[in-house]
């Protein structure tokens, strides 16, 4: 019942679980990915400062005044635009309250946690003299790290996934998990759990599995291929915030493209909220580099950090 298989590709995990427990408390994976997700965040980031001439002390001072804000924003984002799943219903104030805090079972949107984080970068580069496109330079390839890390959270929660699909790469759920768990009802209400899937039951390994798109792991893997284009970009960006624009662009092609297979997305209306987000994302990118590149065939000399061999770095205040 706990299993999460691949059987086109004949890989199985015939028993996974949310979480792990230690001294009676029940620690969840996605609890673990997430904080894993902002140590790899803040060291690759403080890598990057480094090779710009750069203090990375300043980064992981940037990340420690984040992680609140980021959390918070993530999931004031989720509760927003979801809010019918944690208001009314006969709840009382005290079971309402418990749930907009509870996240144990997941519940962090990407995008609310970008704003918030980037309302937080512009606090803190003021602080410390840090412009905001050099800060996004910086910080694009960590960020883009630790949201791939972040998407086996939704692996070990059985969430943000595609709806029904019977190809090669398809993910196989027991139906009985959800049921178990008190959620299968819910889920098919809210069309995640999808008729379609529901009538096109799957046996792997003697149990009635629901099929669907590996969503979270598409997202992983378009996610994984930016930071390479990053990683061999980098050295050649043309003015400071290349690589944020590129990050912001590929990213949103990303969400957008992924977000189209989900059939457990945010909506406003008939729209899904992230694919809305991912187009303003796109067109913003795509006019802002036009804007620089214009300048710079025009002779305007823009501001570069480049990336360089490491500097020694005098953080002595």
């Amino acid at each position: 019942m706990n299993g999460i298989y691949f059987p086109g590709i004949g890989i199985s995990f015939p028993n996974v679980s949310s979480g792990i427990t230690i001294f009676g408390f029940e620690i969840k994976f996605y609890a673990i990915v997430i904080t894993l997700g902002f140590v790899f965040a803040t060291l690759i980031s403080q890598r990057e400062a480094k090779l710009s001439g750069q203090n990375p002390e300043d980064y992981l001072d940037f990340v420690l005044a984040m992680v609140i804000p980021v959390i918070i924003g993530a999931r004031l984002y989720y509760i927003i635009f979801n809010h019918e799943s944690f208001f009314g219903g006969g709840k009382t104030a005290w079971q309402t309250f418990v749930g907009l805090i509870n996240l144990r079972n997941g519940g962090l949107a990407i995008y609310g946690g970008l704003i918030a984080g980037t309302i937080t970068a512009i606090i803190f580069g003021k602080k410390k003299k840090i412009t905001m496109p050099l800060m996004w330079d910086t910080v694009s390839m960590g960020v883009l790290f630790g949201q791939m890390l972040g998407r086996w959270g939704n692996f070990f929660n059985r969430e943000c996934y595609g709806g029904y699909y019977n190809g090669l790469f398809r993910m196989a759920i027991p139906y009985d998990y959800f049921v178990e768990k008190g959620s299968a009802q819910y889920l098919q209400n809210a069309n995640v759990i999808t008729p379609e899937m529901l009538s096109n039951m799957e046996v792997v390994n003697g149990q009635q599995c629901i099929t669907m798109h590996p969503a979270f792991l598409y997202e992983g893997v378009l996610n994984l291929l930016i930071i390479v284009f990053i990683l061999l970009y980098r050295r050649h960006k043309k003015y400071d915030g290349e690589i944020g624009l590129i990050y912001m662009m590929g990213y949103g092609i990303c969400r957008f493209i992924v977000e189209a297979l989900r059939t457990d997305s945010l909506m406003i209306g008939p729209l899904k909220i992230s694919q809305v987000v991912a187009l303003g994302c796109i067109i913003l990118a795509a006019g802002l580099m036009i804007y620089n590149r214009v300048r710079i065939a025009k002779g305007i000399e823009p501001k570069l950090h480049p990336i360089t061999k490491p500097q020694k770095i005098d953080t002595k205040e």
